[in-house]
């Protein structure tokens, strides 16, 4: 890749103005990154940026997905199960058909399998903008879990008929009952090859107590994970996400606070990285694909745009309101008749289905040439396209998305607060029944134990009476009290050891082992500052 030494500050630049400014605007930055990422691209000196194809998927997708099946809820996916599958299977490939069939319609000579490869790369969802403003403005719980459990499974199905589409076009032949075979191995493989690949890391972390070793294992896990499975031809999209879960099930038992906390914040950044990057990167060569679609004038360009995004945009709406008609007039089981989302919550599931980093990495991954040397047919007009969806779902649906979840007036059930508070009484209970057992002990001393006692005697109450379990008196007032006099005394010590650092008095690194222990008592701290 030319001009790299330019390019990588360039990107790290362009990444962090573009983040800085997505916070003033108070703007998810996937929004601002990708609008940002296109006007970059046609700013004069910009470097030409050519990506190896065969890389992008494999460098890009693995952390992604290794990283959101980590932190998924099993209970959750397990009890929306049914919805998250007819999305995240049946409507990835009807997305696929009917764009394939408009862009083969209306756009001359594109080949049905370049259609359907167009299809298959803009299937996929991204949940990260989504359930980034539906938190924001305290959407249900149920509604952010449906799009983050569908974005698990959606991307394996939709490349497993992107490499079917990609492999007719390129001159391999299709078959559907081969596709099929190869979709029923690939998932059960790659499910398998997740399994061990999880299980052997479990085995290796259980015997470390090095957070800098166990990070770097981690963020090679999903890489462990997929490219075996790619290798033999399997999915390694659910090789990587079948890893993730398992082991974000067993993080507690392998992992220690230490490793926990560093690991999380070394995750967040990464992630962040990869997104923005992705989105940046598709910007800085936009202006070669745009070059590109030469043989088509502004006006078809923008016209095959807007269809291809209508086409993605109404099929989710549509598949929405169907299936669940559907549903409900075949399963009319007390339960699920209980479960039943409103009509509101239905469309905002199908509006809120903006594309990102899976259909980016997707797009770049198009081969340049077909097995018989000749260039992938309308390969820049796909990725302009793609980019195009991308563009449209991010920064129309993304923006409108808070308006209409207060306009439609879907609020937060407040179950997730229900179920915090569940786990603190949980909690400060575990902890006074085990101070009744060690007040026994001879190690322990009674002035000590009563004053633990005490104070989670005071937490336990002050959680019941939080869930209306008893009356409140004054317990939340004297809570945030002392937790404001708790931080005052906290900064007091900052200021103090910073001081003390600058006349000369200790060196750095103590300075940063102890500011380290005053940030992570006032991370423990309840109430956050206003």
């Amino acid at each position: 890749m030319e001009h790299l030494e330019l390019l990588i500050p360039g990107l790290m630049i362009s990444v962090a103005a573009l983040s800085v400014l997505a916070g003033i605007l108070d703007v998810p930055y996937p929004i601002l990154l990708v609008v940002g990422g296109l006007a970059l691209g046609f700013v004069p000196g910009v470097p030409d940026v050519k990506l190896d194809p065969d890389l992008v998927l494999a460098l890009f997708l693995p952390p992604l997905l290794y990283s959101a099946a980590f932190f998924a809820n099993l209970r959750d996916l397990r009890r929306d199960l049914r919805s998250i599958s007819l999305l995240s299977v049946g409507l990835v490939l009807a997305t696929t058909v009917t764009v394939a069939l408009v862009a083969h319609a209306l756009v001359p000579a594109m080949p049905w399998a370049a259609a359907f490869a167009l299809g298959a790369v803009v299937s996929p969802t991204d949940p990260l903008a989504a359930t980034t403003i539906a938190r924001r403005v305290g959407a249900p719980r149920r509604f952010v879990n449906v799009i983050e459990g569908e974005s698990l499974v959606n991307d394996g199905t939709a490349l497993v008929a992107y490499r079917a589409a990609v492999a007719a076009a390129v001159g391999q032949g299709f078959s559907l009952l081969d596709a099929s075979a190869a979709f029923v191995g690939g998932v059960a493989g790659g499910i398998a090859i997740g399994l061990v690949v999880g299980f052997l890391v479990a085995e290796v972390r259980r015997r470390l107590e090095d957070p800098p070793i166990e990070i770097t294992i981690s963020l090679f896990t999903g890489y462990a994970a997929f490219l075996p499975a790619e290798q033999l031809g399997l999915s390694g999209v659910l090789a990587a996400v079948t890893a993730g879960i398992y082991l974000g099930w067993l993080a507690p038992n392998i992992s220690s606070p230490e490793m926990r906390m560093q690991g999380f914040a070394v995750w967040s950044t990464l992630i962040f990285l990869l997104n923005a990057v992705l989105f940046v990167l598709v910007g800085f060569q936009l202006p070669g694909i745009v070059d590109g679609l030469e043989g088509f004038s502004t006006g078809e360009v923008i016209g095959y745009a807007a269809a291809v995004c209508g086409a993605v945009i109404v099929t989710r709406i549509v598949w929405q309101f169907a299936l669940t008609g559907i549903i409900r007039a075949l399963d009319r089981r007390e339960s699920q008749r209980a479960r039943r989302a409103p009509a509101a919550q239905i469309f905002l599931v199908g509006w809120a289905g903006m594309r990102g980093a899976v259909s980016l990495a997707a797009a770049l991954a198009i081969p340049l040439e077909t097995d018989a040397g000749a260039p992938f047919p309308n390969r820049d007009l796909i990725v302009f396209l793609a980019f195009a969806v991308i563009f449209v779902t991010l920064v129309l649906q993304g923006l409108s998305l808070p308006w209409l979840i207060r306009r439609l007036g879907v609020r937060d059930d407040g179950e997730e607060e229900r179920e915090e508070l569940r786990a603190r009484l949980a909690a400060a209970r575990a902890a006074l029944e085990r101070l009744d057992e060690l007040a026994r002990a001879d190690w322990t001393r009674d002035d000590t134990v009563e004053r633990l006692r005490g104070m989670y005697d005071y937490r336990r109450r002050r959680f019941k009476a939080r869930a209306g379990k008893i009356e409140d008196d004054g317990y939340e007032d004297r809570s945030q009290r002392y937790q404001r006099l708790v931080r005052e005394l906290i900064a007091a010590q900052r200021v103090a050891v910073v001081s003390l650092r600058n006349e000369g008095g200790i060196s750095n690194d103590v300075m940063h082992r102890i500011e380290r222990e005053l940030d992570l008592e006032e991370t423990r701290l309840e109430e956050q500052p206003g």
